[in-house]
């Protein structure tokens, strides 16, 4: 299966995984421009996976529809996505061009929001959305810091191999931020200087490892040692479990300046 990032807007990704007949799975397809010229190209939408209801990541979809008509679009349970489509839950597996899917319920940055894992063979991709990024994790619009804490433990419980296909190209921005909570990380490190190269070559940062994110993003670290002193330090007193240390990084985050 080929993978493929479509940039789009100003720094989302639209995500494609498509086999060698060109029949591609299309994931949160915010515009259908890239889309449209990935088709010129080869590439044959047959189904469409949409991680929740933000606009940068569904507003395609409709013209997707015009021009493919009957085109399966998997999205969750949320009537802010208000085109026809199947409704999908936690636990729900079906199989798309040889392909298993597993949706992964992962409440935080919406209350809807839904994650696609998918495996063939050994290969496996993780479709989050806006809920895990690259060193990061999404801003709480709607969820708290105790669902999101459980959102990402549970996508961080996939294995390690799985690759990491987040909605957006955030990771530069994030590695500032979690320099500043483990400047002595030297797998964060390792990864900063990968992700500069990418970069610099054009190419996305995306995508990364569960492995990579467990070593790296301090979303996913709430227990170490190191990034409960960090926000000890930032708040001025010890947090009480991780769900607290989650929030005061949210926090710390989302008032950060590199």
């Amino acid at each position: 299966m080929r993978l493929q990032a479509l940039p789009s807007r100003q720094d989302n990704y639209i995500w494609t995984l498509s086999g060698e007949d060109g029949g591609a799975i299309v994931v949160d397809p915010g515009e259908s421009a890239p889309v449209f010229a990935a088709a010129a190209d080869g590439l044959r939408p047959a189904a469409v996976l949409l991680t929740h209801h933000h606009y940068d990541h569904i507003d395609g979809t409709a013209e997707l529809l015009q021009r493919w008509p009957g085109l399966p679009v998997y999205a969750p349970h949320d009537p802010r996505i208000a085109f026809a489509c199947q409704r999908v839950g936690d636990g729900d597996r079906f199989a798309l061009l040889g392909t298993r899917v597993a949706v992964i319920e992962v409440p935080g940055h919406t209350s809807s929001h839904i994650a696609f894992h998918l495996t063939r063979g050994q290969d496996g991709w993780l479709f989050c959305g806006d809920t895990l990024f690259s060193l990061g994790c999404g801003r709480l619009f709607e969820g708290t810091p105790a669902q999101m804490h459980a959102s990402l433990q549970r996508l961080a419980a996939l294995p390690g191999d799985t690759r990491v296909c987040c909605g957006h190209e955030y990771t530069l921005s994030n590695a500032a931020f979690a320099h500043a909570v483990e400047p002595d990380n030297p797998a964060l490190q390792r990864r900063i200087e990968e992700a500069k190269a990418m970069r610099r070559s054009g190419h996305p940062s995306l995508p990364s490892t569960l492995a990579d994110e467990r070593a790296c993003n301090p979303f996913l670290r709430c227990t170490e040692p190191a990034v409960i002193a960090a926000v000890t330090g930032q708040s001025g007193r010890p947090p009480h479990d991780a769900v607290e240390t989650l929030a005061a990084l949210r926090r710390w985050k989302d008032g950060f300046a590199a």
